[in-house]
């Protein structure tokens, strides 16, 4: 699929209308060109249709910004952003018919619509948004040599991941097999903690040598309210947003057993810091109609792996032009890219990064 090749980093912020004065193309690749009127139509189908909002931010799955007015309004991003996404999926075209003598036809392109609608639909449920509208009627919102490029994009890389030895085809079998093979990974994990005081981790490590049970590490040593219990917090399974951070936590320590050197832990209204113990009191097969679901996310998140490595390797070869007030092309730490243009200062906006923050403790 398309958005396994092109992870979107589209922050829909809203449409700009400065450019080039008198510039008619707004990035080429590889010799196949985008007009400045195209883009510039582009960006005022994302920013003024809802639908259309809404689903390519799902897709992103990124911070949204609220639209600006006005002709240099908050745009920079989001210039830059399409713009990457259209030279992604026009390199990508061209790598296809090129060097795999690929050229979709009808019947591919109605079945990459399709594909593409789905990945609207899943997008926006994964992020719990409620879009207005139906995925069809987002990719009608769009200008009609944007919709055809997409689809097309869509078509093109759907074939490009049929032909790479390292993915896994979302199939019924590959889905039950990739499980078998992984079983350990989706065990179910009921856990154990200890949360301890600085001034009792050395009497605590001692206890540990001396073969102390989990349980009763937790009842002498832990602060936390669970001690009462042994420690005891439950059962985490591979569905639930803390069961990579618990096995994290857990680390190489085997079931029964605390590991021997504590995380940091301090509480949200701050204070002391705390050496955090989590051990796994269990492990159990999860069946598999519950692990499903992240068997899958499991392999997408491989087969996007392999797939954005052979999209690096297309980029780096492309011949890329992008007008300079839509943003530049240049190489980052992941790879090639569209940067936002630089503009004089207080010319444009500034962004600020808000991080949220969870506790480490319940895990929930």
């Amino acid at each position: 699929m398309r958005r396994v090749i092109v992870l979107i980093v589209l922050a829909i912020v809203g449409a700009g209308w400065y450019g080039f004065a008198g510039s008619s193309t707004a990035l080429a690749v590889n010799g196949t060109s985008v007009s400045d009127a195209a883009f510039q139509g582009e960006l005022h189908a994302i920013a003024t249709n809802p639908g259309l909002y809404c689903y390519l931010s799902s897709l992103a799955n990124t911070a949204i910004f609220t639209p600006g007015a006005g002709r240099d309004s908050v745009t920079a991003a989001t210039e830059a952003q399409w713009a990457n996404l259209r030279v992604e999926g026009i390199a990508i075209d061209h790598y296809v018919a090129q060097t795999l003598h690929y050229h979709p036809n009808a019947a591919a392109l109605a079945t990459a619509k399709v594909s593409l609608e789905g990945e609207l639909a899943q997008a926006a449920t994964q992020t719990s948004n409620t879009c207005q509208g139906t995925p069809a009627e987002a990719l009608a919102a769009m200008p009609a040599e944007m919709r055809a490029a997409q689809i097309e994009d869509q078509a093109s890389s759907v074939y490009l991941v049929s032909k790479l030895n390292k993915t896994i085809a979302l199939t019924a079998a590959n889905i039950k097999a990739y499980y078998e093979s992984h079983l350990s990974k989706y065990n179910t994990l009921c856990i154990a903690v200890a949360v301890v005081a600085p001034t009792n981790l050395s009497a605590f490590a001692a206890a540990q040598k001396q073969g102390l049970s989990v349980a009763a590490l937790a009842k002498k040593y832990s602060l936390d309210p669970s001690a009462s219990k042994g420690g005891s917090y439950g059962c985490v399974l591979p569905t639930s947003t803390s069961y990579t951070a618990v096995r994290s936590d857990i680390g190489t320590a085997k079931v029964g057993h605390f590991p021997t050197t504590p995380l940091s832990y301090t509480p949200q209204q701050g204070g002391s810091t705390y050496g955090l113990f989590v051990a796994a009191t269990s492990e159990t097969r999860t069946p598999f109609a519950k692990a499903q679901s992240v068997v899958i996310s499991d392999i997408q998140s491989a087969n996007s792996t392999t797939a954005n490595n052979v999209k690096a390797g297309i980029l780096y070869a492309a011949a890329v032009d992008i007008d300079p007030a839509y943003g530049r092309w240049g190489l980052s730490s992941s790879g090639p890219g569209v940067f936002v243009p630089g503009l004089p200062a207080g010319s444009g906006p500034s962004s600020t990064s808000h991080l949220s923050t969870a506790p480490l403790l319940p895990y929930q």
